[in-house]
């Protein structure tokens, strides 16, 4: 069991911080994910036809994570929040990358909502996971190594928010980057999927409903689904 911890420091600093914590065991990523697959296959149908578009650094969702950057000393125009960076691959190419059915369906649940939104494969996770700011020692249990880079090792900087577990970062800048580690693959089949925001109280609904409908979608290939909430008030939980 896997417990997930807000710091208090990082909920003093970010008062509006609610995140959605959706657990699947037993999942089944090899096989086709029908509905999700044909939810983004209709999105980038209407990105084509010029009826929807992603929310962009203007829209207050992304707006509130650009300050949450800065407040913790990252440009967001350099390094920008996941949500912010899919959203423009999907507004200037139409299409998102196909990873697996797993990635594939948070990844259309961020855009659509205008969410951020990541995942860790639990059996790579090495004990507790923690949502903190980097101290910047450059102890290996500050080591980054970036998806698709296994041969890269980064160090974040002082300040900067990162999911961390006992061994090393799993994320940078809160959710710009994933670690290759607890990467999401066909074969994972405990998945901590995490949805954002840090202004629960305009978005805090919006985030249960993508929520719920991440759920929704993930239930029919795996064995057990269920959702948990962490914030300032609520600073644990298990995945």
């Amino acid at each position: 069991m896997t417990v997930f911890h807000l710091s208090p420091e990082v909920g003093e600093a970010f008062p509006g911080t609610l995140i959605a914590l959706v657990t699947a065991e037993g999942v089944r990523g090899e096989r086709p994910w029908p509905e999700p697959a044909a939810a983004l296959d209709a999105m980038e149908a209407e990105v084509a036809a010029g009826s929807w578009l992603p929310a962009d650094e203007h829209d207050p969702r992304l707006a509130s994570w650009h300050a949450a950057y800065r407040a913790f000393g990252t440009n967001p125009r350099r390094e920008r929040p996941s949500v912010d960076a899919l959203g423009r691959r999907l507004a200037r190419k139409g299409a998102l990358p196909r990873i697996n059915p797993a990635v594939d369906t948070y990844n259309t649940v961020s855009v659509r909502h205008g969410l951020p939104a990541g995942a860790f494969d639990l059996d790579a996770v090495a004990g507790d996971v923690t949502i903190r700011f980097a101290t910047g020692a450059g102890a290996a249990t500050e080591e980054f190594t970036p998806l698709g880079e296994p041969g890269t090792v980064e160090h974040p900087r002082p300040g900067e928010v990162v999911y961390a577990d006992a061994t090393s970062v799993l994320t940078r800048h809160w959710n710009h980057r994933d670690a290759h580690r607890t990467r999401v693959t066909p074969a994972s089949a405990r998945v901590a999927f995490l949805m954002e925001t840090v202004d629960a109280a305009r978005d805090g609904d919006l985030l249960r409903e993508a929520a719920g409908q991440l759920r929704d979608w993930i239930a029919p290939h795996a064995d057990d689904v269920h959702v948990r909430y962490l914030s300032p008030a609520l600073p644990h939980t298990t995945a």
